[in-house]
């Protein structure tokens, strides 16, 4: 009964995803929406994909990673190469900027996910300023100056690769591995006690998490026409870093909420240069003082639904009893 419901949740829930697909495209194509608002939308679902992402590594596997952007500049320029120097299709560009960043998540986690704590961040904020530095330094990609992609990044492309991302990382947090992810995160002796592979399970998770992020950056790249290294800093790996601790750490509906709000404050408070960031970190600030474990601390917003049934079938029993 319980896989039934799940089922026809999940179908429920890609017929809804359609509808708001039909509904945004239909909006774009007919013009409705202006290029500020298109940029602000595209804008939005990358950083989407890049907090869910993010999430399973540490949300879900509690890995403490503050270098996330330097796969995100991985999958950036790998799939710009594939397109504007070897002329290869999109599609194949967005595949190989994923598995450029995937491959790189592997060889730094190998080593690096043995530590724990504040020395694993430390170790992938310096992959991330490798990457940045070592782009400044390659001419091939255009160094510090930068590169010029072509605008091939479009709404259904960006919808199909949310899509995807949050398909499979809710479908590998529910299943046997994501259970084992999550023990890790609780108590990494508990779980190496139980028989758990923890750096195996680490390190797969670092992958597929790195793996969402070069795709991330490969629209990213075809939608903003240039990129350079220094759109990839260490401040980005923070911006990516507060989505996943404002929404909530263990939920990724918390993570899409809180990429959704920041990006629309951040765009919002364009107009204000000088007082942006302290306006921004303000509202951080106080979010943070009134849900210190973010917006929806470890749960998911179906858990809310199911709470309110679970109440109303407890109201229901208690008047039944009473007229009894």
């Amino acid at each position: 009964m319980a896989t039934l419901k799940r089922t026809i949740g999940f179908w429920i829930s890609i017929v809804l995803a359609l509808i708001l697909f039909v509904v945004v495209q239909v909006l774009i194509s007919g013009e409705i929406l202006n290029s500020f608002y298109v940029n602000t939308l595209f804008f939005m679902v990358i950083n989407i994909i890049l907090a869910v992402s993010l999430h399973l590594i540490i949300g879900i596997t509690g890995q403490f990673s503050i270098g996330h952007a330097g796969f995100f500049a991985v999958g950036a320029y790998a799939s710009a190469i594939m397109t504007m120097k070897l002329q290869m299709p999109f599609a194949l560009a967005l595949l190989v900027g994923g598995v450029a960043a995937a491959v790189a998540g592997l060889l730094i986690g190998i080593p690096s996910l043995r530590l724990k704590g504040d020395y694993l961040a430390i170790a992938t904020l310096g992959f991330g300023e490798i990457v940045r530095i070592s782009l400044l330094n390659i001419e091939y990609v255009g160094g510090a100056s930068g590169m010029t992609v072509t605008h091939l990044t479009t709404w259904p492309w960006v919808f199909a690769c949310l899509l995807i991302t949050i398909i499979v990382i809710a479908n590998f947090t529910n299943s046997t591995h994501g259970r084992a992810c999550i023990s890790i995160r609780e108590d990494e002796i508990a779980a190496d006690s139980m028989g758990i592979n923890t750096t195996y399970y680490k390190v797969v998770a670092f992958v597929i998490g790195s793996f969402f992020a070069g795709i991330a950056g490969g629209l990213y790249a075809h939608h903003f026409y240039i990129i350079q290294p220094t759109n990839f800093g260490f401040l980005k790996s923070f911006d990516i870093l507060i989505f996943v601790v404002l929404g909530g750490l263990g939920s990724m509906s918390g993570a899409v909420i809180a990429a959704i709000l920041l990006t629309i404050v951040s765009t919002f408070l364009q107009d204000y240069p000088e007082t942006r960031m302290i306006i921004y970190s303000i509202i951080l600030i106080l979010v943070m003082l009134y849900r210190p474990k973010g917006l929806l601390g470890t749960k998911e917003v179906t858990s809310f639904f199911k709470l309110r049934r679970a109440v109303q079938g407890g109201i229901g029993n208690d008047n039944k009893n009473t007229v009894a």
